[in-house]
Order: C-alpha cells, then sequence, then structure tokens
C-alpha cells in the first residue's frame, strides 16, 4: 500500500510540473481587431513585440499619434519573465503616443493576454492577441 501511495506522489509531482511548464510567446501574433499583427521575439534577455504588418486604418491612427511608421515598431518593451508563462514590461500605445506598465501571460499555444494599466493596477485594458504563426 506505502509503495502504491509513493508511486501515486511521484505521478502527481510530475503532473504538477508539467502544468508549470514555462511556455514562449514567441511568434507572430493577431491584435482582436484584426488590424495589427506584431513579432515577439527575444531582444537580448528579454522580449519584445515588433509590428510586423498593419492595416491602412491601424497606419492612419499612428500617424494621428504622430507615428509615421508603424511597422517596424516595438509596441511590446522590454517584457522580462515572472513566472512560468508571465512577463511583465512596457505596451506602447503608438495611436495616443503613451507608454503603459504592461503585462503579457501566455494563456496556451495559441492564446497571450496582454494587459497595460496606468499605475499599478488602476486605469487597466486588456487584449487577447491569436497566434497566427
Amino acid at each position: 500500500m506505502r509503495r502504491i501511495a509513493v508511486i501515486g506522489l511521484v505521478v502527481l509531482g510530475s503532473t504538477a510540473a508539467s502544468a508549470q511548464q514555462e511556455m514562449s510567446p514567441n511568434g507572430l501574433w493577431r491584435n482582436p481587431s484584426g488590424n495589427v499583427e506584431v513579432r515577439i521575439e527575444d531582444c537580448g534577455p528579454k522580449v519584445c513585440g515588433r509590428v510586423a504588418s498593419a492595416s491602412d486604418r491601424a497606419k492612419a491612427d499612428a500617424a494621428r499619434g504622430g507615428h509615421p511608421n508603424l511597422i517596424g515598431m516595438d509596441l511590446f518593451e522590454d517584457f522580462t519573465r515572472e513566472g512560468p508563462n508571465t512577463f511583465r514590461g512596457r505596451v506602447f500605445v503608438p495611436d495616443i503616443n503613451r507608454r503603459f506598465s504592461g503585462k503579457l501571460t501566455v494563456q496556451d499555444a495559441n492564446t497571450i493576454r496582454v494587459r497595460g494599466c496606468l499605475t499599478r493596477n488602476t486605469g487597466c485594458r486588456s487584449q487577447t492577441w491569436t497566434r497566427v504563426g
């Protein structure tokens, strides 16, 4: 009986360890509106997200915010791993020319949740992005 309990604990332990397996946000992601795609990749020891493609409307919105060259801009800046699937950094919103403290959570292989806040946990907005490639 004791042997079965030990085997059960080993199985439970390995299941819990795999549930906490680190997931990478690296890849190409599309915003909920479908008008911006961002390539997330390692930038030295941190993670960055640079605009890979954008609709004409998104480009025009960014230009009104003072950024006529949306393609190639970093929207996710200086993100560092905080947990197995969580990163913290800054989110840049070119339409309004502002940076916000940000949190990126890899929800599964095809979904990330990006949250930006004015300060600490106030004035927050979240978006769910979908993997494109």
